[in-house]
């Protein structure tokens, strides 16, 4: 029961608030190595709506390049301090030395959310 009042009250708490989010694209806009993994330049995919992941029709995107770039996106699809570097760089790498993967993040449109929709 208590944990059912916390949870009542939280929702109460946050209320109907909005904010905003920016959608984003991820391009792959250079391979240094090799593309073991079969990306290719102009291979991307998109964050919309805070948390969907889109890729085009017939399209992968390798796991391990995924893996490098999904803790920064969070911080991308906000509005930080211009003096912050996650505000002013957009290139990431993948980890893998003989691929050489580099892609870039890139904000979209801002979409505006409710807090008492999302977890």
């Amino acid at each position: 029961m208590a944990s059912n009042g916390i949870l009542r009250e939280t929702l109460v708490t946050i209320g109907n608030k909005q904010f905003n989010l920016y959608n984003l694209r991820v391009t792959v806009v250079e391979i240094k190595g090799r593309s073991v993994c079969g990306m290719k330049v102009g291979d991307s995919f998109e964050i919309r709506h805070s948390n969907q992941l889109h890729l085009p029709p017939e399209q992968h995107f390798c796991m391990f390049a995924l893996a490098a770039i999904l803790p920064l996106l969070p911080a991308k699809q906000r509005k930080l301090d211009s003096n912050d570097w996650l505000e002013t760089d957009s290139l990431i790498a993948c980890p893998d030395p003989d691929e050489q993967v580099i892609m870039h993040i890139e904000r979209l449109d801002k979409v505006t959310l409710n807090a008492t929709e999302l977890t």
